[in-house]
């Protein structure tokens, strides 16, 4: 049935090639951008990534390594490779090495085996460093930002060196930015020779739990999880009103939940959904905007959340499943009101779903490839049963080796467990350069005072008036998530957005979540928007356009920050069954009112006046008070009066 299924859309399907959607990805995700060997050259890089994702094995079963050599180790094979499989320049080819990228791949060994060669010396100097300890500092700083350039890009790269500036130029600015300034000596100790700057808390995290998340990934992605996530959404939503459109939310949050990138899920889902969409009948904006969208959400869905989980539960010191859990109902909130937003838009133009014949049962999907939920549910299981992150991720690989060989096309062979062990490693090597870059800026931040700076400033510009600080915080985290990871981006948001929030009292849990969501979220708005860049480039529209439209569709996620600030029962913090049941229906109805107002359409087309009831209406259950519930609930019955009497009238003139 599943064969069946893909060569009735093989017709969509041609018109992105698979050319087409490499092309994208490269242009728009830089960590898909990587040379490509063959021959020995192949084997000897191949050897490398594996020995990367044994040595990550090794140290999360066994659990005994220092965790300053354990860093050093960790980032030596992430910007060795990083050296080795980007090259400096694009007009460097593809299918060779450069001599002088060999060169730099090995001077970033040893410039992190210093740390580990001389561990005990450095530790016994307690801070004081020799000359050559500055040098090899200085030098990890320009690689670091060197690998952030080849495979993340300039943005992350142009932020750092900000910071870096920063921290030398404080005695000459001007205001509540000042300080003392910073020695090239203390700069170097701080930033590389403590776990406050590169080796800090991100590589830390990167070098145990998300890289055991992205293993477990890459081997779901071998058993073919997505084909399944494809073939389930497909099954479940179809055949209703727009369903190819209902297809990438389902499949595109459920891949989100694994992947760790908007453009590569975007790339992955999108040369899949997109053209299905066009040729149902929506426009080339929206159909690029909905799989920006669904896609971009995938960083909010638990339980990887494009890997900030990890850095959340380490940076606000909470439980991982604290985290996955208060971030379970937002993330499920956002999906809604996409959907919502996709729904009311099939109705407006009058779209049907695929036919019968074009959608697999749901039992057929289940029966084929039903078994590849097991892992994930596993995970779960452990997490809620207290086992840590590390062990979680290992049970869950174990599992999926497992249950890959319940059934014949999903079983693996051992060249594709040591393929799986390549690609997890290669699919590690952003996440790497992320977060020895994000390491910089923290250690700046961590030197200087930066953050509670920036947090009195933001909270000075609003007088300490909470709503305007939340919506500085807001500008300020969607400026500095442009073309961000999401591990950095989190990173970033956190030490510099987040502290205002926090002096004005409002719980770290709903701080770190509201300027993570704006970060996330900046991938969607104009004028940068990545994601519904590369989304255009799959569905031949015009970029901005579609990331106005994203916008649109993505204004649950412009809410759901303020009610969690103002309500934090919906992160499933100090509430009862009860309190949370009403905040979720009243978010559930303000969503749904908002995008029905910005869609322009419910029982029939909408005039101002019902939009504005509708959006007013909306945002007061949104906040989920009782009296502004209650104001709310008033306007949306009025809207819903004028409408009904409208299609009443529509009826009877056609009778």
């Amino acid at each position: 049935m599943t064969e069946k299924i893909n060569n009735d859309i093989v017709e969509d399907i041609e018109e992105v090639s698979k050319e087409e959607v490499d092309k994208i990805l490269r242009k728009y995700d830089k960590g898909s951008d990587f040379r490509v060997f063959s021959g020995n050259l192949n084997k000897i890089i191949s050897i490398i990534l594996l020995c990367f994702s044994l040595f990550q094995l090794y140290t999360a079963i066994f659990l005994g390594m220092e965790p300053m050599i354990l860093r050093s180790i960790h980032l030596a094979f992430g910007l060795s490779l990083i050296f080795l499989l980007y090259p400096a320049s694009k007009k460097w080819p593809k299918d060779k090495l450069h001599p002088l990228d060999v060169i730099t791949a090995l001077i970033a060994v040893i410039v992190c085996f210093y740390v580990v060669v001389f561990y005990k010396d450095l530790v016994y100097r307690a801070g004081r460093i020799t000359t050559t300890d500055m040098v090899i500092g200085l030098m990890a700083v320009f690689l670091v930002l060197e690998a952030a350039r080849r495979v993340i890009g300039l943005p992350m790269v142009i932020i750092s060196i900000l910071f870096i500036a920063y921290a030398f130029l404080g005695p000459y600015i001007p205001g509540k930015l000042a300080h003392r300034g910073v020695s090239l000596n203390n700069f170097a100790q701080h930033i590389f020779f403590t776990t406050e700057g590169i080796m800090g808390l991100p590589i830390g995290v990167s070098s145990t739990f998300i890289f055991m998340f992205l293993l477990f990934g890459a081997y779901l992605e071998k058993t073919g999880m997505g084909e399944f996530f494809i073939n389930l959404a497909n099954s479940i939503s179809g055949s209703s009103p727009g369903g190819p459109a209902k297809v990438a939310v389902i499949s595109s949050g459920c891949m989100g939940t694994l992947s760790g990138s908007s453009v590569a899920n975007v790339v992955g889902t999108g040369s899949f959904t997109i053209p299905m969409m066009k040729r149902l009948g929506y426009k080339n904006e929206f159909s690029g905007a909905v799989e920006a969208t669904a896609s971009t959400g995938g960083q909010l869905m638990p339980p990887i959340m494009g890997a900030a989980a990890f850095l959340m539960a380490e940076i606000t010191n909470t439980p991982y499943f604290t985290i996955i859990k208060a971030a379970a109902v937002p993330a499920l909130l956002y999906y809604f009101g996409v959907w919502v937003g996709v729904h009311f838009e099939a109705k407006k133009l009058n779209l049907t779903g695929m036919s019968k014949d074009q959608i697999p049962k749901i039992s057929h999907v289940m029966k084929t490839r039903g078994h590849l939920i097991i892992p994930i549910i596993s995970v779960m299981y452990l997490l809620i049963q207290g086992f840590s992150p590390i062990r979680a991720a290992l049970g869950a690989i174990v599992t999926t080796l497992i249950c890959s060989a319940f059934k014949k096309d999903t079983r693996m062979s051992f060249n594709d467990i040591v393929d799986g062990l390549i690609k997890g490693a290669k699919s590690a090597l952003t996440v790497v350069s992320a977060c020895a870059c994000a390491g910089i800026i923290i250690g700046v931040v961590t030197q200087t005072g930066l953050g509670l700076k920036m947090g009195s400033v933001i909270v000075g510009m609003a007088n300490g008036n909470l709503f305007l600080t939340l919506f500085f915080t807001m500008i300020t985290s969607l400026i500095l998530g442009i073309g961000v990871p999401t591990t950095a981006n989190y990173v970033i948001t956190s030490t510099i957005a987040a502290p205002a929030l926090l002096l004005l009292g409002v719980d770290v849990i709903p701080a770190h979540m509201f300027v993570f969501y704006f970060g996330i979220i900046a991938d969607v708005t104009p004028p940068v928007c990545l994601a519904a860049v590369a989304a255009s480039g799959i569905a031949k529209s015009e970029p901005m356009r579609t990331g106005v439209q994203a916008t649109r569709l993505a204004i649950a996620a412009f809410l759901i920050p303020y009610i969690f600030v103002h309500s934090p029962r919906i992160l499933m913090i100090n509430t009862t069954p009860l309190l949370l049941v009403f905040d979720i229906v009243t978010a559930l109805v303000g969503i749904t009112c908002i995008a029905i107002a910005l869609t322009g359409f419910f029982k029939t087309h909408m005039s101002i006046i019902e939009k504005v009831l509708f959006i007013a209406g909306g945002i007061l259950l949104v906040l989920t008070k009782v009296h502004f519930v209650v104001i709310g609930a008033v306007l949306i019955a009025l809207a819903y009066t004028i409408q009904k009497r409208k299609e009443q009238k529509i009826s009877s003139s056609t009778t």
